[in-house]
């Protein structure tokens, strides 16, 4: 697999598809590869396995979540929603 310095990993397509386009998969890839927080232990310990599939390395708690960060931000808006219906059902 090719790989330089100054392109990361996209340095495999060599000079095809463009600098933008190259510059926007190091970004992709690098974002998805690094280890994520666990929503269970909350240690760094989170590793992609699939698409939208992520697994903790420590406690080994596996969910679903983006295709490549762990939170997608859809996913964290209805999770907002959800614990603000909780709190007002709870008051009443």
């Amino acid at each position: 697999m090719g790989r330089t310095k100054k392109v990361g990993p996209a340095g495999r397509y060599g000079v095809r598809f463009g600098a933008t386009v190259r510059k926007r998969i190091v970004e992709i890839e690098s974002q998805a590869k690094r280890k994520h927080l666990c929503p269970s232990c909350q240690s760094r310990a989170v590793r992609r396995v699939s698409v939208g599939i992520w697994r903790c390395r420590r406690c080994g708690h596996t969910f679903a979540g983006g295709a490549v960060l762990p939170t997608t931000k859809i996913g964290d808006m209805a999770r907002r929603s959800a614990s603000g219906t909780q709190s007002s059902a709870k008051v009443k």
